[in-house]
């Protein structure tokens, strides 16, 4: 195996390097009742406390160095939280950017409904999450943002496996971009210091099993585009105060139709024919 030579830098590194996404969940939400439910669960299981636990944990996966933490919750639903971080020396020294995927999470929560933010020295880490019901055919959305913007040798690309698992996501859009440049210690320009082909080489191998993906990159301007839909969908996972057993074989037919075309309609971005 032969071992690269690492790039000698003139000062820090200053390139940005910016992982987002967008993850959805979708849910059969058909009564007023079931979907103000449903957004109190949300807001219940996602609070700004352990959106904190989840950006905390990303920190420590990528070596960064939390320094300060403030969180606050709103009324009637969602949060924010703020975290300060540094890079973190030592264990940056030990950080690799060979395209292998990251850790996982040891359990996988569901979703959240509230506001993130953290700050990663000149950097930072932001999740948002939006619930949307519309009582229109009884389709529930969930919608996570998430950004991984960093400086220096610490790569958002480290944490992308645990945040997938972290959100159950029938959707999951992510967009990679390298930004600025670096000087080594000739003076040349480096404007990636990292070999990247695709996200997909960061994304572990029972995920990429689980999800349809498709690539849209621009390599000559260091920008990645891969977007990931469920592909088996088992139709009790989107029913939600909803008991399966009452539901006769037509209705289970018709919710399948409504969740699969609101699962298609966000992948591809347009509208499609309305279920009958």
């Amino acid at each position: 195996m032969v071992k690269r030579r690492k790039l000698k830098l003139h000062g820090f590194n200053n390139l940005t390097k910016t992982l987002s996404f967008n993850i959805y969940d979708i849910c059969y939400t058909p009564s007023d009742a079931q979907r103000q439910e449903y957004i109190e669960y949300i807001d219940e299981e996602y609070n700004a406390e352990r959106l904190t636990n989840i950006l905390s944990d990303v920190s420590d996966i990528i070596g960064a160095n939390i320094l300060n933490i403030a969180h606050q919750d709103y009324d009637p639903q969602g949060a924010s939280v703020t975290i300060l971080i540094s890079e973190e020396p030592i264990v940056a020294e030990q950080l690799s950017n060979t395209e292998a995927p990251g850790p996982l999470p040891d359990d996988i929560p569901d979703i959240a409904p509230e506001s993130v933010v953290g700050h990663l020295d000149k950097s930072h880490l932001t999740v948002h999450t939006y619930p949307e019901t519309h009582p229109h055919e009884g389709i529930a959305t969930f919608r996570a943002d998430i950004d991984v913007s960093t400086c220096g040798r610490i790569s958002p690309l480290k944490a992308l496996n645990y945040l997938i698992h972290s959100f159950e996501s029938d959707i999951v859009t992510m967009d990679y971009r390298v930004r600025g440049f670096t000087r080594d210690v000739r003076g040349k320009k480096h404007f990636i210091d990292h070999k990247i082909n695709s996200i997909e080489n960061y994304i572990a191998r029972d995920t990429k099993m689980r999800y349809e993906m498709i690539d849209v990159n621009v390599y000559q301007e260091n920008i990645f585009h891969t977007k990931m839909m469920l592909k088996d969908l088992d139709i009790d996972t989107y029913l939600f105060g909803v008991d399966a057993q009452e539901l006769s074989s037509a209705e289970r037919k018709k919710i399948r139709k409504l969740v699969e075309r609101e699962i298609r309609e966000i992948f591809y971005g347009r509208n499609m024919s309305r279920v009958r």
